[in-house]
């Protein structure tokens, strides 16, 4: 709903209704506060409209068509794809993002969570400006006070490179390439992380041409070394470009496309011609003409806002929070990790002790085929923080269910020399994002491959790879050499 022009104050002011500022506003009204969450596009924000959400309603597409053909190829089912009809696919999508849309907005009218439509910037500490284009009834500009909090939360958008300016149709962004015409013949992805790998396998899907180009020494580079190996024999497989240690020299605009050179991790230059470059390059933090000044706030040098204290998620300025994109590392940039500052943040102001985030607990998924998922810590950074370390690994192949679905990759565990805490579970292969949780709970509870190895894992499925593994390092695996 619209705030009511003769309302001014509230218990909390959240910027941003994104998953952070409007799990925040949730919480927050669910705990008894009086809250206002201003958002000057729709709530939802990034993860609703132009990330997460549509994207994986597309890659689902992708898995059905891409399913088709392992059912010709592989089981003898005679199936084909005549074609994908675009228009139908992106109506479906809309149609998903927007039965969600319209949930959100129950959720926050249900739990009397006020929402004003504007853009807003601070003019103090616990005070804010909100200007919208505003009717005769309803003027434009209120001035909203906070009594107890302010919760920064407006997100990030996508970073872009200089000289390549997005244009929707040849040169986009992860933001617009869901909303860019038709499907394209042919790829240039910049960027291996996750979303670089998630856009790179959908097109590929889709019939697409795709050269995958990451300037690091491997894709997925903030992920177990074993898991960029993994992932990028799969994407090869499927006859992806991957082209790892790689840089864009420069890109030419074409009346219908874009040719681009590239030097290769060999030194060799390569013309890579395309009909769309897909700017994959990381995403900055929005404070844009939020006026963070007024209210005696700073960046530090790559935009975030950075907390005094990150057990409550507050900056130098009491009573101002911060969620989601606007922090820096170790927050992830996921949107399940700004629900638990949201969280965090809520309970906090409402008095409430409240766990800090736990950063090495979060799940992390990469939904490309293959998928990838992983939590705590990668075998290079547990040995880099000086652990003696023991290390098993199981390809998915090895057990019945990974050969039915075909795909490779694999289970490793990272623990703690002689039976010690497991620090770190990373998959690879179909469907690991269902299978992290699991996972999660282990690093998350201190857990030892003794404890996990008495607990009996179903078969077959693919999760019995991990149990397997487990019973390995606690010295009772039924396939250890």
């Amino acid at each position: 709903m619209t705030i009511d022009t003769g309302v001014n104050t509230s218990d909390v002011i959240v910027i941003g209704g994104g998953t952070g500022g409007y799990s925040t506003a949730l919480r927050a009204a669910g705990l008894g506060l009086d809250v206002t969450l201003v958002e000057r596009d729709k709530v939802g924000g990034t993860c609703l409209h132009r990330g997460c959400i549509p994207s994986k309603a597309m890659l689902h597409a992708a898995e059905l068509v891409d399913g088709i053909a392992e059912a010709r190829e592989r089981w003898g089912v005679k199936a084909t794809v005549d074609s994908v009809d675009w228009g139908a696919l992106v109506a479906t999508r809309d149609d998903i993002v927007a039965r969600n849309h319209k949930g959100v907005e129950a959720h926050l009218a249900h739990a009397g969570v006020r929402v004003v439509r504007g853009s807003a910037r601070l003019t103090g500490a616990r005070t804010v400006r909100v200007e919208s284009a505003g009717t005769e009834s309803a003027p434009g500009v209120h001035d909203l006070t906070a009594r107890r909090a302010l919760v920064l939360a407006t997100g990030s958008r996508p970073r872009t490179l200089p000289g390549l300016d997005p244009d929707g149709r040849r040169v986009v962004t992860s933001d617009d390439a869901l909303f860019a015409p038709g499907l394209p013949a042919s790829v240039l992805v910049l960027g291996g992380g996750a979303i670089g790998a998630e856009y790179a396998s959908f097109h590929r899907s889709m019939g697409a041409e795709v050269t995958l180009v990451e300037a690091a020494d491997r894709i997925v580079p903030l992920e177990d070394a074993d898991v960029s190996r993994h992932l990028t024999r799969g994407l090869r497989k499927r006859g992806i470009d991957v082209q790892a240690g790689a840089r864009l020299l420069d890109a030419e605009l074409l009346e219908n496309g874009v040719r681009a050179r590239v030097r290769t991790a060999r030194g060799e230059t390569r013309t890579v011609t395309a009909e769309r470059l897909l700017v994959a390059v990381g995403r900055a933090p929005v404070t844009e003409g939020l006026g963070l000044e007024a209210a005696g706030l700073t960046t530090d040098e790559r935009g975030f806002v950075v907390p005094e204290d990150w057990g409550r998620l507050e900056t130098a300025v009491p009573g101002v929070h911060v969620v989601g994109d606007l922090l820096p590392p170790p927050s992830l940039g996921l949107a399940h990790a700004s629900f638990a500052e949201g969280l965090l943040v809520a309970e906090t102001v409402a008095g409430l002790e409240s766990p800090a985030v736990d950063y090495a607990t979060v799940p992390r998924v990469t939904y490309s085929s293959p998928q990838t998922a992983s939590v705590g810590l990668s075998e290079a950074e547990v040995r880099a923080r000086g652990h003696e370390v023991d290390v098993d690994t199981m390809p998915l192949t090895a057990v019945a269910k990974g050969m039915v679905h075909g795909q490779g990759g694999m289970v490793k565990v990272v623990a703690e020399a002689g039976g010690g805490q497991v620090l770190g579970v990373h998959l690879v292969g179909p469907n690991v994002s269902e299978m992290i949780a699991e996972s999660q709970l282990i690093v998350g509870w201190d857990a030892e491959p003794s404890d996990v190895a008495r607990h009996v894992h179903a078969h077959p499925t693919l999760s019995e790879a991990v149990g397997e593994v487990f019973l390995t390092l606690a010295g009772r695996g039924l396939h250890q050499q």
